[in-house]
């Protein structure tokens, strides 16, 4: 079982024991810190936190649901690691749900659905700006909410649940590998174009943009 240097950030008075686990242990799994295949306890994090070992144990348990880590009994939690045939079926099965999904969307984007569309422009802002900042943590946040609330506007729970859970497996691989090869800022423009293209009801330049989308990071993680 490894024993990481985890930087603990200071805990503020405005800022929750909670959240400060939570961002730091993320950061740790998006940065490599925290190696994929390695086995880590709770209280070893914990110390390394400054915090009880209970809020480690809570955000683990909260990854595992997303499968970014997996339960090993009366011992820790192992970094999911996930290899090449993975990664592709993983991209495979987000083409096959994502695409007629966020077509779809696109196909129907009138009144309610229109205005949620639009509510959307502050979230490709964030990340911009996240990705500009080289800050992985709050892009991975802001890029999950932007795709699951568009997702979300299809209707369908356990598309939006699934595909979730899905990116975020592969974000562990791809979210540093985009930052590292220099193209997370031109991924990340297309956010912007996917909200415009819906407001013009095009469902096959959605759909187009979705594969691009899709494929242009399943490209990046193949380097």
């Amino acid at each position: 079982m490894t024993d990481p240097q985890l930087i603990s950030s200071p805990l503020g008075t405005r800022v929750s024991v909670r959240r400060h686990v939570v961002d730091n242990l993320r950061a740790a799994l998006i940065s490599g810190e925290l190696r994929p295949g390695e086995t880590y306890s709770a209280p070893s994090l914990a110390k390394k936190l400054g915090v009880s070992a209970t809020p480690v144990r809570e955000a683990m348990l909260d990854f595992s649901r997303d499968g970014m880590v997996e339960v090993v009994p009366n011992t820790g939690f192992k970094v999911t690691a996930v290899d090449e045939r993975q990664l592709d079926e993983i991209a495979e099965t987000r083409l096959l749900l994502e695409v007629p999904v966020m077509g779809a969307v696109a196909e129907a984007c009138t009144g309610e659905v229109a205005a949620a569309v639009e509510a959307l422009r502050p979230l490709a802002a964030r990340l911009s700006e996240a990705a500009a900042a080289g800050d992985l943590v709050d892009y991975m946040e802001a890029d999950t909410e932007f795709h699951t609330r568009f997702l979300a506007l299809h209707g369908n729970r356990e598309v939006v649940d699934y595909v979730r859970r899905l990116r975020s497996r592969s974000r562990l691989y791809g979210l540093q590998a985009l930052a590292d090869a220099g193209v997370l800022e031109e991924t990340t423009s297309e956010h912007g174009k996917m909200i415009e293209i819906a407001l013009e009801r095009d469902r096959t330049a959605m759909e187009d943009l979705v594969r691009q989308h899709i494929g242009h990071v399943r490209g990046v993680w193949a380097q």
